[in-house]
């Protein structure tokens, strides 16, 4: 975690005096002008704490950590100013969302207190946003090996998704790229809920009764509901709720949303859902989006089209011969990705293809060796 303090001024002589003052107590830098500042950020950062003088040539106090936020949102900002006026105070907070506003001159022990404080507030957001994530990380990992444990298929699906998504995301400069993987990841968790009977009607294609559709149906609703309440989640909730939603707004759920209305993951997941579908059918991808651009109202016509430019290269290449590894179950490891099947010595199926390989995979093929036995070899990425 930085500790580490820059001051910028267009004063050399006044950063000198914080040097003399301050340097005892903390690992200062100092920079002269808001374009040396934000250079020394660059260079040297992050800085747990940035200190700027307001009346600065070129650029000036507010807009210097304007972009400090932009640029770092984690740093803590204090703003010195010789012009105390209201004004000035309410842009600096508003603008620049300075943590502490000093007046000049500033005694050297007025600084070094305000200094410690916002060290002490760099800690408490460093802090919380770690916890946050890790909170998050268990979270969808906890969510993931349920899923595995459950249904190796549904979980093999969004293995798939998510991989598609991830060749997609590439491609594109958009800030949801973290979200996107993760309702990729998870659009499937909603299948955790269907009794395995059920499951193994559908995949049967025996007759469903309307009740057992309408549970089928609102598989994505059940997923954004375990979601919603997840810190960070809420968008990809959402995402996941509407990824059966058709372009022209017909589908699940049942509601007003129509075309650009429905977020663009859950647009994206309507056309790699079905890819992964007709994937699993052996169609060729050519195929696949040949069929899918005959399907109006159904998809939206810029991520078809943007997809189709992706995946009609890069989905699901065929193997070359050498590249997969043939092992047994017992040689197998966390990180390993499956190029086949896992099966049971009598042919059901564990964990499919494309699965990466974790603790909890490791210990449920453990199991059915023990119980079962798995047939072998297995066949990985070399």
């Amino acid at each position: 975690m930085s500790k580490k303090i820059l001051c910028v001024d267009d004063d050399a002589n006044i950063l000198a005096g914080f040097q003399r003052n301050l340097r005892k107590q903390f690992a200062l830098d100092t920079a002269v002008g808001g374009e040396e500042g934000l250079k020394a950020i660059e260079a040297n950062g992050p800085y747990a704490v940035v200190v700027a003088d307001m009346q600065m040539p070129g650029m000036n106090g507010i807009q210097f950590l304007s972009k400090v936020e932009q640029r770092v949102p984690d740093t803590v900002r204090v703003m010195l100013t010789g012009n105390a006026d209201q004004k000035t105070a309410m842009d600096a907070v508003n603008e620049g969302h300075v943590f502490r506003f000093l007046t000049k001159p500033c005694p050297p022990e007025s600084l070094a207190v305000t200094l410690e404080a916002a060290l002490g507030q760099h800690r408490l957001i460093t802090a919380e946003r770690e916890l946050l994530e890790k909170t998050l990380h268990g979270s969808i990992k906890v969510l993931t090996d349920v899923l595995s444990m459950l249904d190796p298929q549904a979980f093999g699906r969004s293995q798939r998704v998510r991989d598609h998504m991830l060749a997609l995301v590439k491609t594109q400069k958009n800030g949801q790229t973290w979200e996107l993987e993760l309702a990729a990841m998870l659009s499937q968790i909603g299948y955790v809920t269907i009794p395995s009977a059920l499951l193994d009607k559908v995949r049967g294609s025996h007759g469903l009764t309307a009740a057992e559709k309408d549970m089928i149906a609102r598989v994505p609703q059940t997923g954004a509901d375990l979601l919603t309440n997840i810190p960070r989640l809420e968008n990809v909730a959402r995402m996941v709720l509407y990824q059966m939603k058709n372009f022209d707004g017909s589908g699940f759920p049942v509601d007003s949303v129509v075309g650009e209305e429905i977020p663009l993951g859950s647009r994206i997941l309507r056309v790699l859902n079905d890819l992964v579908l007709f994937e699993s059918n052996k169609m060729p991808p050519a195929r696949a989006f040949e069929k899918m651009q005959h399907a109006p109202g159904r998809y939206d016509p810029k991520v078809l089209q943007a997809m189709a430019a992706v995946f009609d290269v890069c989905v699901n290449p065929e193997i070359p011969a050498g590249a997969g590894l043939s092992i047994a179950w017992k040689e197998l490891r966390v990180g390993h990705r499956l190029l086949s099947n896992v099966l049971t010595a009598d042919g059901t199926l564990i964990v499919p293809s494309g699965t990466e390989v974790s603790q909890a995979v490791m210990g449920k093929l453990r199991n059915f060796a023990e119980l079962s036995g798995i047939q072998e070899p297995i066949l990985v990425a070399g």
